[in-house]
């Protein structure tokens, strides 16, 4: 609000209608968010990432991989395609399309050399450090992470800062360190209790509640989601809307669980998830 104050009301109201749909959806607050990002569009100004991010957040993921693509197939110069980049990579992880997510996440880090730009450098670091999470390389992540939280808290950013402590406590989770995981992830609820940031607050509690026993430690954060979809009951087709996923890539999940939990049938690893507490 202060750089919305030191510019021309005339330059600015787009711009503010789309930071008020950004404080909407930090709050949860949907409806009211994309009513600002529709006004900001009617002014001129991107509605994009907001739209595909908020669609993402309302369970709406193929729409929201459809907007993000076209956001980002539309922006032309270097600025603009940074801008739509780290919603693309959150949107294409969403659908389990991690090497899209890479690819993007790999040009937004090359953007960030070139530009020397700090900022850049944590958003292009978030992103990186949640794909290499996604590709089961939680300790190369937690290395990419941590440098991130640290650039966003010297520049103030607090919110950023905490979502990713959130991911560096899910790659401590997946290599068993779960005392360090729950630091993490507490320290990020903190923050977003504090911020009004109700969304990330819920998940963060989530997460605070599911302490992965060492029996599970070989299971991915994804392994681990379907595994706990199954264990209430639900079938595929059921698991693969509530994560976003197909139910080919729902199947291919259940294989390796059933693989590396040395079970042969869903009754099987939902009796292993009920007897050691992931439900």
């Amino acid at each position: 609000m202060r750089w919305m104050r030191s510019v021309p009301a005339a330059q600015s109201a787009d711009a503010a209608y789309y930071q008020y749909g950004e404080l909407h959806q930090l709050r949860g607050e949907r409806d009211e968010a994309e009513r600002a990002y529709g006004e900001a569009g009617r002014l001129g100004h991107t509605a994009q990432p907001g739209i595909a991010l908020s669609l993402l957040a309302a369970g709406a993921g193929e729409a929201a991989e459809r907007a993000i693509r076209t956001a980002l197939d539309s922006a032309g110069d270097r600025a603009s395609r940074c801008r739509i980049l780290p919603a693309y990579v959150e949107v294409m992880l969403a659908a389990d399309k991690v090497e899209e997510a890479r690819t993007a996440a790999e040009e937004l880090a090359a953007a960030a050399e070139a530009l020397n730009s700090p900022l850049l450098d944590a958003v292009s670091g978030q992103a990186r450090g949640a794909v290499l999470l996604a590709s089961g390389e939680a300790r190369g992540a937690q290395a990419v992470l941590g440098h991130a939280v640290a650039t966003f808290l010297d520049l103030d950013a607090p919110y950023d800062a905490a979502r990713t402590r959130l991911l560096i406590g899910l790659s401590c989770r997946e290599t068993g360190d779960e005392i360090t995981a729950r630091l993490e992830i507490e320290a990020a609820t903190s923050v977003f209790r504090e911020l009004g940031a109700v969304p990330d607050l819920i998940r963060a509690e989530e997460l605070a509640l599911r302490a992965t026993p060492r029996t599970a430690g070989l299971l991915t954060a994804r392994e681990m989601e379907v595994l706990r979809h199954v264990a209430v009951g639900k079938s595929n087709r059921a698991v693969a809307d509530d994560l976003f996923l197909s139910e080919k890539t729902v199947a291919r999940h259940l294989g390796n669980i059933f693989t590396k939990l040395a079970v042969s049938s869903r009754a099987a690893a939902t009796a292993y998830a009920h007897k050691h507490g992931l439900v």
